[in-house]
């Protein structure tokens, strides 16, 4: 448990790192250039790793259109993300984030045929009536920056159940050699009409992102080797005050009652879908 705990500190460090980085850049550099050198970053770092431990087939796949597929959605997660990051306080783009589960389970039931359970559907229920209660929606004042990390928690949800898919047949080095080697040319594109050069400051705060990137995801499955997915889901839920805290004494971000109710909901509903038993079709 010991090991769990400190590789979930890792973990939330780093994600809170990485949204520091993102907040501090949102105004300063375009996003797809920023997208650009986290994924130049990783497929520097990746390719090393595959050359130095001699599994060269991990530059192989047979399945380049769903590697394609998967990264075209996370991508645009990630584009959302960090947009998200500059117009809405960090805490309110992490509570929205935590319904990707949910979102996953919906897509994995309608295209890889996997069973939602009573529990499961109930969670999905819970978890939106979460959402509900932290985007506040009304007739008279549309939240567009609320929908866009919205969308970013669904197109990572799509990239998830893809990854679920390509994992079949993939070593986990193929789908990061092949996510890095996808979107870093589409980054570096998109950035072409956009592009300035980064000062010095803004070329640590890239750093940071580009870094974190990778030790997040790193800790993260060092953590799952270690205990349960609802022992890791449950510790990562806790980078939601951590960074409600930073919001507040960093940016000075309004972090209400109604959010903190919201995200309250949405971690009983993750709780309760990690419950959920698989024999028992709804």
């Amino acid at each position: 448990m010991l090991a769990t705990f400190l590789w979930m500190i890792g973990t939330i460090l780093s994600f809170s790192l990485m949204a520091i980085a993102g907040r501090e850049l949102s105004n300063q550099i375009n996003t797809f250039e920023l997208l650009f050198f986290r994924g130049l970053f990783g497929l520097i770092v990746i390719t090393m790793i595959i050359r130095l431990s001699k599994n060269s087939q991990c530059f192989q796949t047979t399945q380049f259109k769903g590697h394609l597929i998967r990264n075209s959605f996370h991508f645009l997660g990630q584009y959302a993300w960090f947009i998200g990051l500059g117009l809405l306080p960090l805490a309110q783009v992490f509570a929205i984030e935590f319904t990707v589960p949910f979102w996953t389970a919906i897509i994995a039931a309608i295209f890889l045929n996997e069973r939602l359970t009573f529990i499961k559907v109930s969670a999905i229920l819970i978890a939106f009536g979460g959402v509900i209660l932290i985007v506040q929606p009304s007739l008279d004042h549309f939240d567009s920056a609320s929908v866009i990390v919205l969308g970013a928690a669904i197109f990572y949800a799509c990239a998830h159940s893809s990854t679920k898919y390509l994992a079949k047949h993939n070593h986990p080095l193929t789908i990061l050699f092949y996510m890095c080697l996808i979107q870093t040319p589409i980054a570096g594109i998109l950035m072409l009409t956009h592009w300035t050069m980064p000062t010095l400051f803004e070329w640590a705060w890239i750093s940071v992102v580009a870094l974190t990137a990778l030790s997040a995801h790193f800790c993260m499955t060092k953590a799952m080797l270690t205990s349960s997915v609802t022992t890791v889901v449950t510790l990562d839920f806790m980078r939601l005050p951590l960074i409600a805290i930073i919001g507040y004494f960093i940016y000075h971000e309004p972090f209400g009652i109604w959010a903190m109710v919201g995200s309250t909901v949405i971690l009983f509903a993750m709780l309760l879908n990690f419950k959920s038993p698989v024999n028992k079709p709804c």
